[in-house]
């Protein structure tokens, strides 16, 4: 190669980069300086999850990334609406409710300006017990004192509506998935009912430290919660998921998306996904569920639209996503 077309090339090269560099510098003129993660209770997965996710977005992408604690999805779908936080995480069934105005947390106000970034996971439905207390299944929280979670989590939402399908008299009380094992472990109630992806790390603590069941649904409770409830779907959590489990657990699950809202900048939104979608690596040393956090999951969504910047890296990556489900 003569010394005039090397010269050339590089000439060429650097004009390119600097091209890059400008049209990346005018990208992000409209990024926020900060972001904010809605997550949920200490103890749950979308605590780690989100955290971790603002750390990878923060150190990757030069924003001022944290995650928030909240009730959980059905309000990181108002707080998202209503722009207070920039990326919630959220589980399709409270999603969607609030999508059609029917949110426990702000009835009448449809949720429109939502948008769909990434899929994150499932969400089993499941519960844990004292060994002692001899709870094998759903029906034999007749009476029991049971921790749903937080008000406006998933486990709040769906477990009572559970209760009164399959005609248990529970006592629900509402508390964060951290505060829930502690009451478990000192006998102030007498089952955690949560809703979180697997392993739930407040599940591992407590089958390492006492001696404890998980339990899901009898054949006859999962066949008549599949029946009711079109939004869940058949799960198994394998035994060993956890220690001292000997048997699978049949259960339910939703999935899990990260949503924004509509005005978030288009290039801002396709940076995260792609930042997400192609570094599953990563996501999963933040947390095992995010083996699931991968573009053909894209799927599980039937209802809510994508953002644009989700949508280009998606179809970029030869996915075709229905007119209906853009955003």
């Amino acid at each position: 190669m003569n010394h005039r077309l090397t010269r050339w090339l590089i000439v060429a090269a650097t004009a390119l980069a600097l091209t890059a560099t400008s049209a990346m510098a005018q990208d992000r003129s409209d990024w926020p300086r900060t972001l904010t993660v809605g997550t949920a209770s200490v103890g749950g997965v979308y605590f780690v999850y989100g955290n971790g996710l603002a750390s990878f977005i923060g150190e990757s992408l030069g924003i001022n990334a944290s995650g928030e604690i909240t009730g959980g999805p059905v309000q990181n779908a108002t707080l998202v609406q209503m722009k207070e936080h920039d990326i919630g995480l959220v589980t399709m069934g409270p999603m969607y409710e609030a999508w059609t105005g029917e949110s426990e947390l702000a009835p009448g106000l449809p949720h429109t300006d939502v948008r769909a970034l990434f899929p994150m996971y499932e969400t089993p439905l499941h519960g844990i017990a004292l060994r002692r207390s001899n709870i094998h299944s759903v029906a034999d929280l007749e009476g029991k004192r049971v921790s749903v979670g937080p008000a406006g989590g998933t486990a709040a939402t769906y477990w009572p509506r559970f209760f009164e399908t399959l005609g248990v008299r529970a006592r629900p009380s509402y508390s964060g998935a951290s505060d829930a094992a502690s009451q478990l472990k000192d006998g102030l109630i007498d089952a955690f009912a949560f809703a979180a992806g697997v392993p739930i790390g407040a599940f591992s603590q407590l089958a390492a430290e006492t001696d404890v069941r998980t339990f899901g649904f009898s054949p006859e409770e999962h066949a008549k919660i599949l029946e009711n409830f079109p939004e869940v779907a058949a799960y198994t959590i394998p035994a060993g998921t956890y220690s001292g489990q000997t048997e699978d657990d049949a259960t339910v699950a939703l999935w899990n998306f990260a949503v924004v809202h509509r005005d978030m900048p288009e290039s801002l939104a396709y940076e995260i996904t792609r930042l997400v979608l192609e570094n599953n690596a990563r996501m999963v040393q933040i947390h095992a569920a995010a083996r699931a956090t991968l573009p053909e999951n894209w799927v599980n969504n039937s209802f809510l639209p994508f953002h644009p910047g989700s949508v280009r890296y998606l179809e970029e990556q030869g996915i075709t996503i229905p007119d209906e489900l853009r955003g």
